[in-house]
């Protein structure tokens, strides 16, 4: 039987999981580190961010912390969970051959 193939994650999940790989973080802070890190390239709007969130919570791979200070309000914090990061380092690899093929064909300098 052929190995199961891991599906590929949007690019916007992948940078969420990215941001949550350091650990745990608000939406603000999610939002800041996505821009930052793709050098605004990518810019995750609050209603975008949000509807993602709660999608990838249903689907395991972060999951919502609970507030120790539980106020209307406050900010709502997540975490990668066991699932999220092995997604986030099966999409780093399937990149990262992507990268290698590019190298290969000299599109890209060597590093």
């Amino acid at each position: 039987m052929p190995p199961r193939e891991t599906p590929t994650l949007p690019p916007h999940w992948f940078q969420i999981l990215l941001a949550l790989a350091e650990g745990d973080r608000h939406g603000l802070g999610i939002m800041n580190a996505v821009l930052e890190e793709t050098r605004g390239a990518t810019r995750l709007w609050p209603g975008m961010l949000y509807r993602n969130l709660d999608r990838l919570v249903d689907d395991g791979l972060i999951a919502e912390v609970p507030s120790s200070t539980p106020e209307a309000g406050s900010p709502r914090y997540f975490r990668l969970t066991a699932a999220g990061k092995r997604a986030c380092a099966a999409e780093a690899e399937r990149l990262a051959g992507f990268v290698e093929t590019a190298r290969a064909r000299r599109l890209l300098r060597k590093s």
